[in-house]
């Protein structure tokens, strides 16, 4: 067993210790950057205490499969996990599983949990990630997926259902609707902007997805928002809002997440208003000393692309979590700033969809590699003269290759001249 000793007890979270005289560290988030974050603190030599909190009670799981293997009956839950049991067991955690964090008190070093219990640590790593957003309604049959339990409901509703509605062409409900296609359902895929996956993607390239799904069979309503649903203690229809209405029973509504800031009101850390979240610098610092935030949640300035930056992608929560506890351990006036070259990707139709930095907002948008016309295309994406985001679909290898245009800054003329062979 480590050795779990307790240093005297301090009235603030201490910012200047090093390594050896940290003796507890507290995450508050049992997801991707949870996990990462405890491995990183083992992998970095830290013995001492860890104490993992989740609101969960599973361990810490993959979210990405949820709305595609998992959907399609490919994939159970075994399919999720992220570690062996070995491997966990491994780190040797203080784990607090079906446990809420409901406040940060930083003056007794201390987070308290919903059921009243409060965990002591000398750094606190926030990493509670978001919620589904979730539509204004009581009926039953209307889903959100954001977690397994949510999957497993959805999945069961699969079995029974024909016809689903899809509200919400992000990434979530593409990828939902996609599921559903691959699954036998009839799908409505609605969505309020003009194109999918609006938040990510410029309209000029989004319209290729919109075309995909229809390739699909997919009836994909564009330009048009849900005004509400109806039925009688379960959902029936939807009514959008041009007047139409669709007979479902069932919907999954993908409206975004919201981060999971709530606990930490009033205690000094400071929370971002433009993008939600935990803002902190780039050393992943909170404005209360010792405390940390990585994941989901985490809000914090990235020069190159201009104001504030929060990633809810898979690769973002090992990474800043890795980042995070690196310069947690560093101590006082030391640490390295967290620049990465964002990175997501999403599978529909068995067409694998890469995002490398941004694609939107975009005022050049350019395929160097394929067609839209064909399904397999790289594009770039630029913004005031400076490449911002490389997007692909079905074109794994060239993607990654341009990876290194985007780890430091490169003009549009620049990076135009970066392609070669064009197709």
């Amino acid at each position: 067993m480590r050795d779990r000793a307790r240093g005297p007890a301090r009235d603030t979270f201490d910012e200047g210790r090093q390594m050896g005289e940290i003796g507890d560290v507290a995450i508050a988030g049992a997801g991707m950057a949870g996990l990462h974050t405890a491995e990183s603190l083992r992998e970095s030599g830290f013995e001492g205490r860890i104490t993992m909190i989740g609101e969960e009670r599973h361990r810490p799981y993959s979210r990405p499969p949820l709305s595609k293997e998992f959907l399609t009956g490919k994939g159970g839950p075994a399919g999720v996990d992220l570690r062996e049991e070995s491997a966990f067991e491994a780190l040797d955690l203080d784990l607090r599983l079906g446990r809420r964090a409901r406040l940060l008190r930083p003056h007794e070093r201390a987070v308290e949990l919903d059921d009243g219990s409060a965990v002591t640590a000398d750094r606190v790593v926030v990493a509670t990630g978001s919620r589904a957003r979730r539509p204004s309604t009581a009926l039953s049959g209307v889903h959100v997926l954001r977690t397994v339990d949510d999957a497993e409901a959805v999945r069961d509703a699969f079995a029974t259902a024909e016809r689903v509605v899809v509200v919400g062409a992000g990434f979530i409900g593409a990828e939902v609707a996609a599921s559903a296609r691959t699954a036998g359902l009839d799908v409505v895929l609605v969505e309020a902007a003009a194109t999918p996956l609006t938040r990510v993607v410029d309209p000029r390239v989004g319209g290729v997805f919109t075309e995909l799904h229809r390739d699909q069979g997919v009836d994909v309503r564009l330009g048009v928002g849900v005004a509400g649903f109806e039925g009688d203690g379960h959902v029936e229809r939807v009514r959008l809002g041009d007047g139409t209405a669709i007979e479902t029973p069932l919907v999954v509504a993908g409206l975004g997440a919201v981060p999971e800031t709530g606990w930490l009101e009033g205690s000094g850390v400071d929370l971002a208003a433009d993008t939600g979240g935990v803002l902190c610098d780039e050393y992943c610092r909170t404005a209360v000393p010792g405390v940390y935030a990585a994941g989901d949640v985490a809000a914090w300035p990235y020069r190159r692309y201009g104001g504030l930056m929060r990633l809810e992608h898979w690769t973002n929560a090992g990474e800043q979590a890795a980042a995070a506890v690196a310069n947690l351990l560093a101590g006082d006036g030391a640490g390295t700033p967290y620049t990465p070259v964002p990175y997501f990707w999403s599978d529909q139709y068995g067409m694998k969809i890469q995002l490398l930095g941004q694609a939107a907002p975009a005022d050049t948008a350019e395929i160097v590699h394929g067609s839209a016309e064909d399904r397999k295309f790289v594009a770039f994406l630029g913004r005031a003269g400076m490449l911002v985001g490389v997007l692909g679909l079905r074109s794994t290898p060239k993607v990654m290759r341009y990876r290194r245009l985007l780890s430091e800054p490169t003009t549009w003329q620049d990076a135009m001249a970066a392609v070669s062979p064009r197709p």
